[in-house]
């Protein structure tokens, strides 16, 4: 049965965000739907899969919602569930940033055509900021891009602030993408409160844009929070891999979180190696007291939950 994976998100002022927690998961009883949501007073950030008529279904309720009338919903197709259960919960922040920030500066959104346009005509007064975490680029990015180096992304209105005092905030233009576009949202007001006035965000992330542009000046593989790990951008383009397995060296795009509860480190392995170490990310960790079963997989899901 073909499912259905859902990206989306909205920020839109909700009274009380606790009922609307509860609302989803009435209207998810009986159907077939696993989902990471959070919602908050500042709007929802979702991810969903279900049975393509049950996500068909969900679309169509939140459409009819006033606050989420238009709501762009990116899809992919999954042969099985995506997410190991139904997770829908309060957040007091929907993007974890501990700042204050006007959405209301957030940066021009660029369609992907016109992302593609602009890749292809990047002077030196552009600057393309990928702004997702280490493992993610690790795996894949647009060609050009840099990673701001931060140990958590709550960091970034400093590295704002520092990137002000090294570019000419008049002068640069600031190109940013993120995997669905939410953090964009955040991030590109933030450079626009430190003075950058030329900030374009990529219109519903690298999602959008391998869906509708295929791998066209992206390197490697899509790493997506799910049971998938990784992806390619399109399934018709799938382009190459540029990411190595940790103890080897050999092209991979399979992402592993050791099999040692203890250590639960997320790495890049090859297939063989993995079959080695059992899903370890080293020789002690493979010896290590609480260690979990190795399901020996051409595409490896993350563990589930091992009760203590």
């Amino acid at each position: 049965m073909t499912h259905s994976v859902l990206a989306y998100y909205r920020f839109t002022h909700i009274d009380n965000p606790h009922d609307e927690v509860a609302k989803h998961k009435v209207f998810f009883e009986g159907k077939d739907v696993t989902c990471r949501i959070y919602i908050s007073e500042e709007g929802i950030n979702g991810q969903l899969c279900a049975t393509e008529a049950d996500a068909q279904k969900y679309i169509d309720w939140m459409h009819a919602d006033p606050r989420f009338v238009g709501l762009e919903f990116k899809i992919h197709a999954y042969h099985t569930q995506a997410f190991p259960r139904m997770t829908v919960k309060y957040r007091s922040q929907i993007v974890a940033l501990d700042a204050k920030v006007d959405i209301s500066l957030a940066g021009e959104h660029v369609s992907p055509e016109d992302w593609k346009k602009m890749l292809e005509n990047k002077d030196e007064d552009t600057i393309l900021l990928d702004v997702r975490n280490d493992y993610e680029w690790e795996l894949g990015h647009f060609e050009g891009a840099e990673l701001p180096k931060l140990d958590q992304f709550r960091e970034f209105p400093q590295y704002a602030k520092d990137l002000a005092k090294e570019r000419d905030p008049k002068k640069t233009k600031v190109m940013m993408y993120c995997t669905g576009g939410i953090r964009c949202e955040l991030y590109s007001a933030l450079m626009k409160q430190e003075g950058f006035e030329q900030v374009y965000q990529l219109d519903g992330g690298v999602i959008k844009y391998g869906l509708q542009k295929g791998s066209e000046h992206w390197k490697g593989r899509l790493f997506v929070f799910d049971d998938r790990l990784s992806v390619p951008l399109n399934e018709k383009d799938p382009g190459e891999i540029i990411s190595h397995c940790v103890h080897c060296g050999a092209l991979s795009d399979l992402y592993y979180n050791c099999a040692n509860v203890d250590c639960n480190e997320l790495f890049i392995s090859c297939h063989a190696c993995a079959v080695k170490l059992q899903g370890c990310c080293s020789a002690e960790c493979q010896a290590a007291p609480r260690v979990r079963a190795f399901e020996n997989a051409e595409r490896p899901r993350p563990y589930r939950r091992l009760n203590a």
